[in-house]
């Protein structure tokens, strides 16, 4: 292993350096440029090697491009807000509805909040600056690491061992796949038996142990996740990229193999829903399941697939792996095509000016993973087959609670409000409105057993209109026609409600795989 930390060491060092160069070039760079990069660092090292290279520092550089557009924005919402609140009085309520957001509570509060806006605006002149300029700030190795050099004592390290995690964070030993050549990869090397062999740079060629100075590992690799199709590739000879990394903590060393898949057909939301859905309910340590056959009833019992979002970010990301992978199997074997999910987006409410002084709260949207799952579930998804069809999160969980959590809750099974929830949002996939079916009117015109609340089927005219009264009054202080309620079908029917679809207007779109 001593040889992978020399060649690593060494392929990194060009990688900084042309990262630098790139950096440097800013919005200036084209594609002569790259051709200059890219023959100075063959020079050094190999085409393959130059061409890994040159590709890394340019996905490298788009990253940080687009991290520094988020935080622009991200800054401009901040500004507009506490620009909203200081020009509102001191204890003023907000009001949604008129537009109006509240003010801050006491004058110290508004002072510190005017200071921190020229300290925002401030930041914002830089970054715009940069922005302009093309100009990013990338840390190779990672600024946490590089942060915790002069925070030893709070990291629990020693110079000597971040050293070592700072050079194994440094190194290069990443190689794109090649279709056609041996095994799919010319440089980094994998058979099928599991033997890794590395072409070395012209360079280092001296410490090569095989033919055509290449370098082959007395250790042997094994793929569990997904084996016997990286078997199937490496035996046709199509393309697979390999990264070659070192856990400085466990002291060993990984290698990740890489493809891409071609992109399956896109399911019509039809056909996705004619062997109805599996509603999922996305909460901050679990997802809630219950499958939905094609008329919005629900089938069997409710799932529940547990996940911990502590402990390192590798953990982290297997701990969403492993739920979803259970959900994608739970939804195969009850005979669904689709998963119905909340189209949910908590950009504004992880801001600090909207929740500022509920920290739990901020917390735990800042750490609920919708994107990340959003995005797993749906490149894990076509791997299986199975459609995903997103949904207005509107009312989901009031709305479930209301009319779904009691009536499926028996003596041997308790319902949650979020198995619930995932009922409403498999329903609203399905295009049927979240409110169930109530029971038929009484035998006679009297409303001695209950309100008759039976809802109009969804093609009769005119259903959503409130219903006439009689002429006449009908209460000695109220006249007719002129109630609280009266004309407001939002009060009446929660399927009329502006954030709820009817079935002829369900606009859920399947995500592409």
């Amino acid at each position: 292993m001593a040889v992978l930390a020399e060649v690593g060491g060494f392929l990194g060092s060009l990688a900084a350096g042309d990262l630098a160069v790139r950096s440097r070039q800013g919005l200036g760079h084209d594609a002569g440029s790259w051709a200059v990069r890219k023959r100075e660092l063959t020079a050094s090292s190999s085409a393959r090697w130059a061409g890994s290279i040159t590709k890394a520092t340019h996905d490298q550089w788009a990253l940080a491009r687009r991290g520094q557009a988020a935080h622009l924005e991200r800054l401009r919402r901040q500004i507009a807000a506490i620009e909203a609140r200081l020009a509102r009085p001191l204890g003023a309520k907000g009001d949604r509805r008129a537009g109006l957001v509240r003010g801050y509570g006491s004058r110290a509060e508004w002072h510190a909040k005017s200071r921190r806006l020229h300290a925002l605006k401030a930041r914002l002149v830089r970054v715009e600056s940069d922005f302009a300029a093309g100009r990013v700030r990338v840390v190779r190795g990672g600024k946490g690491l590089a942060h915790a050099r002069h925070h030893l004592d709070q990291a629990g390290l020693e110079e000597a061992g971040w050293r070592e995690r700072w050079r194994a964070a440094r190194m290069f030993l990443s190689a794109d796949g090649e279709s056609g050549k041996r095994f799919g990869n010319e440089t980094i090397r994998v058979t099928d038996t599991g033997h890794v062999s590395v072409k070395l740079p012209a360079p280092l060629a001296h410490l090569a142990n095989a033919p055509h100075g290449r370098y082959v590992l007395d250790a042997t690799v094994q793929f569990k996740h997904r084996g016997a199709e990286w078997l199937d590739r490496v035996a046709a000879n199509r393309a697979v990229a390999y990264r070659i990394h070192h856990d400085v903590v466990r002291g060993r060393w990984y290698v990740t193999a890489s493809w891409q898949r071609a992109a399956a057909p896109v399911l019509p939301l039809d056909a996705a829903r004619v062997r109805g859905v599996v509603g999922v309910d996305m909460n901050d340590d679990h997802l809630a399941a219950w499958h939905l056959d094609q008329h919005g009833n629900p089938v069997g019992e409710p799932r529940r697939f547990f996940y911990e979002l502590t402990g390192s970010a590798a953990h982290r990301d297997a701990q969403i792996r492993h739920a979803l992978t259970r959900l994608l199997h739970h939804t195969r074997n009850s005979g669904a095509a689709a998963i119905a999910i909340e189209d949910l987006d908590f950009t504004d409410s992880t801001c600090r000016e909207k929740h500022g002084r509920n920290k739990q709260f901020r917390r735990l949207i800042s750490r609920f993973p919708t994107a990340k799952l959003k995005a797993r579930l749906v490149s894990m998804a076509a791997e299986h087959g199975i459609a995903i069809v997103e949904v207005d999160p509107a009312y989901t969980s009031r709305w479930g609670a209301q009319h779904w959590q009691k009536p499926l809750t028996t003596p041997t099974r308790t319902t949650t409000r979020h198995d619930a929830a995932a009922v409403a949002i498999g329903r609203r996939a399905l295009g049927h409105p979240i409110r169930r079916r109530t029971t038929p009117p009484p035998p006679h015109r009297s409303d001695a057993v209950g309100h008759r609340t039976v809802q109009a089927r969804p093609d009769t005219r005119r259903r959503e209109e409130p219903r006439p009264h009689p002429p006449g009054p009908r209460t000695r202080c109220v006249p007719p026609g002129s109630g609280a309620n009266a004309g407001d079908q939002r009060a009446q029917h929660r399927s009329g409600h502006a954030a709820e679809h009817d079935s002829w207007q369900q606009d859920s779109l399947p995500l592409s795989p």
